[in-house]
């Protein structure tokens, strides 16, 4: 175990004793406020521990300072990003973000799981909406290290009507394509009712082609990935990766947290809490899907592996099995900043 580890081992019982949102917004602007400043930004280095390779990697036409970033759903509206950078990460992905402003579902409505590493939320796409957001990466646009890439995580409002859900992708694109670096297409939430309908293949088709024409008549196209659930069959997945390797999309996240309760440690009372399940019990099914993916598309897509990492051995893991970079989230949770530097090390 490293220093790093151990240290935010002593550190975790006291932060598990506040409720697991206060702790999370409390991180965030934590992480602006590191990041806005020298000595913050040292601190930050240090806790992280990423010692940037010398050369990139180049994924989706863009150019990435590593493989490593935090996943949609930590930092929703983009407040957070020169901490982020300051950590060692080479991307972070920001959002959801709606159209407009919306507060979520009703408190509380997120969850731990000490037992199972895992979390349960059903936040709901709590966000302050797509121009806001954009501000946001504008102003911190300039302060960010070469390779560090911004993508941005659309969804659609939850009062939207279903028949009107492409409506909204293309009204936050809009707002956050020209400050974006990538656009990551949500339609797997379960916190969303509805959403996960958009996956179905002729739909999907129709919402990928649609951001695409307008991304170029907007004059800022921008690579699309898309972020699947985890919880499709062998059969639907190959369903809509064919649909997804037919239109400019460069790539897919596999993926979003699961509705899936199976084999948990946790008491039943908390284990059985309404939304979608992060964190370690996602890891078999991320390498599966990572590994079914390559194996279907070959290199015509990217892939972006996010779901249960939390060492670098996990890393190494997903890496082996095709995934061409990897998101931190819930894991940060458990093993705390230290696990960038692992996952750097080992990607």
């Amino acid at each position: 175990m490293s220093w790093r580890a151990l240290a935010y081992r002593i550190v975790r019982p006291l932060l598990f004793r506040f409720e697991p949102e206060r702790i999370h917004r409390l991180t965030i602007k934590l992480l602006r406020i590191v990041g806005g400043n020298g000595i913050g930004r040292g601190v930050a280095g240090w806790a992280g521990g990423a010692r940037q390779p010398h050369d990139g990697v180049e994924i989706a036409g863009l150019q990435f300072r590593n493989r490593v970033g935090v996943g949609a759903g930590f930092d929703k509206d983009g407040i957070a990003l020169r901490g982020w950078a300051a950590m060692g990460l080479g991307f972070a992905e920001i959002g959801t973000v709606t159209p407009l402003p919306q507060g979520g579902n009703p408190r509380p409505r997120l969850f731990r799981l000490p037992a199972d590493e895992a979390l349960i939320n059903r936040l709901g796409f709590n966000n302050a909406g797509a121009a806001a957001l954009a501000r946001n990466v504008m102003l911190a646009r300039r302060h960010l290290p070469a390779g560090f890439v911004v993508g941005v995580n659309i969804g659609r409002n939850r009062e939207t009507p279903d028949e009107r859900s492409v409506d909204d992708y293309l009204a936050a694109q809009r707002l956050v394509g020209p400050v974006a670096d990538y656009l990551a297409v949500n339609v797997s939430s379960p916190n969303t009712p509805g959403l996960r309908l958009l996956q179905a293949p002729e739909r999907l088709r129709g919402l990928l082609e649609a951001l695409d024409e307008a991304g170029m008549r907007l004059g800022c196209p921008r690579p699309i990935f898309v972020k699947l659930a985890p919880d499709l069959g062998a059969g639907e997945l190959e369903a809509v990766l064919a649909v997804v390797t037919d239109t400019p999309a460069r790539g897919v996240i596999l993926s979003n947290s699961t509705l899936s309760r199976d084999r948990l440690a946790s008491p039943a009372l908390l284990a059985t809490e309404a939304g979608g399940l992060s964190g370690a019990p996602l890891l078999i099914r991320t390498r599966g899907a990572v590994r079914r993916t390559r194996a279907l598309v070959g290199d015509r897509l990217a892939i972006m592996a996010s779901g249960g990492i939390g060492s670098a051995a996990d890393v190494q893991a997903l890496r082996d099995a095709g995934a061409d970079l990897v998101q931190l989230w819930t894991g940060l949770v458990y093993r705390g900043p230290g696990l960038i530097g692992e996952a750097v090390r080992h990607s």
